[in-house]
């Protein structure tokens, strides 16, 4: 990933109720989850939600699909893993115990195939 399209996924996320639509999609996972019940969940107006899925997905950071009447959203896991690798690829400049709390993190993620078993 470049920096600017590192700095558009990011000024997407610097926003409280994309913040928290793009962490519902995540949690989702690639079913993803109707504009709908986003927007209940979210107690959001769909205007609101509309814009903010429309800031996100021009960030390349969610996708959508349309299935009959409804628009679903799912987070672009791909996306998302290009923006976290380009945040750590410098990171702890020779010092792994710099970033050994992230190692952590990662290795207690819910992502983890035996995590899900």
């Amino acid at each position: 990933m470049e920096m600017k399209p590192a700095v558009t996924a990011l000024s997407a996320l610097a926003h409280q109720g994309r913040l928290s639509t793009f962490r519902m999609l995540v949690q989702a996972g690639r079913e993803g989850i109707a504009a709908g019940e986003i927007a209940r969940r979210l107690e959001v107006p769909p205007n609101t939600l509309s814009s903010n899925l429309t800031i996100l997905a021009n960030a390349g950071l969610i996708d959508s699909r349309r299935e009959g009447r409804s628009v679903i959203y799912s987070a672009h896991f791909e996306a998302m893993t290009a923006l976290l690798e380009y945040l750590m690829q410098d990171c702890c400049a020779g010092s792994p115990e710099i970033c050994a709390s992230l190692a952590d993190i990662v290795l207690r993620s819910q992502c983890r195939p035996e995590a899900n078993a």
